[in-house]
């Protein structure tokens, strides 16, 4: 998602029924809510932040602007639904379930390719230009970002961690510090290439740099014999 500032032309869509504000006691429509995430995510992805507005999403969610008011609140607080719900659909929780039957080293790729697939699609290296311009970094948006995206990310990360820290399989002092270094790992030079407008890598490429970044941060707290071996071999 973007924060452009050119506003995009409202998409002309006749409003749902029944789009009262869901009163105390009265249950919001999930259904329009979805509809609304959906639409924001669409929006802020294509014209950015500045550039969609409340009636624009509105319409392209197909209810009112009262209805989006009435799940979301403000336009901050929709941005980091939108936020929160493209991070939980690109890493679904059930990648940070605990499955002590899925091998450690297997579970951690699996969570580098998703996380790497999302942070290099095209809108987010765009998006990642954005929020670093003067423009947009002197607002609230790159905190609101921060805190709705990676922050959730890596809390759920570091939960996995601690289950894993204790099953035996890590030994990790300071775990939201390794959450951290994991992915920061996983995005490395190719993600810092992509953001500068370098070539994107190939396949075989992206595999062999997540499985080498796996392969590192194993080395550094794994504590089964064949992580510091492999690592080590590396």
């Amino acid at each position: 998602m973007t924060a452009s500032r050119h506003p995009a032309p409202a998409k002309a869509k006749a409003a749902l029924p029944d789009a009262r504000p869901s009163g105390p006691g009265r249950p919001k429509d999930m259904g329009k809510r979805a509809a609304i995430l959906e639409a924001a995510k669409r929006m802020f992805t294509l014209h950015g932040y500045e550039g969609s507005s409340m009636d624009q999403i509105a319409a392209e969610a197909g209810v009112s602007k009262l209805t989006v008011y009435s799940h979301f609140g403000d336009k901050e607080t929709l941005f980091a639904a939108a936020v929160e719900s493209h991070c939980e659909t690109s890493l679904p929780p059930s990648l940070f379930e605990p499955a002590p039957e899925v091998p450690l080293r297997e579970r951690l790729l699996d969570i580098a390719r998703a996380f790497y697939a999302m942070v290099t699609d095209p809108e987010a290296v765009a998006g990642h230009r954005m929020l670093c311009t003067p423009q947009v970094a002197a607002t609230a948006l790159p905190k609101l970002f921060w805190e709705a995206g990676p922050v959730r990310v890596q809390g759920d990360f570091a939960a996995l961690l601690a289950r894993r820290i204790a099953a035996g399989e890590l030994d990790i002092p300071d775990v939201p510090r390794a959450a951290g270094q994991f992915f920061a790992l996983v995005k490395g030079e190719p993600h810092a290439r992509l953001v500068f407008g370098g070539p994107a890598p190939s396949p075989e490429e992206v595999e062999a740099h997540l499985a080498a970044s796996v392969d590192l941060f194993l080395r550094a707290y794994g504590t089964a014999p064949a992580a510091k071996k492999r690592g080590a071999g590396r």
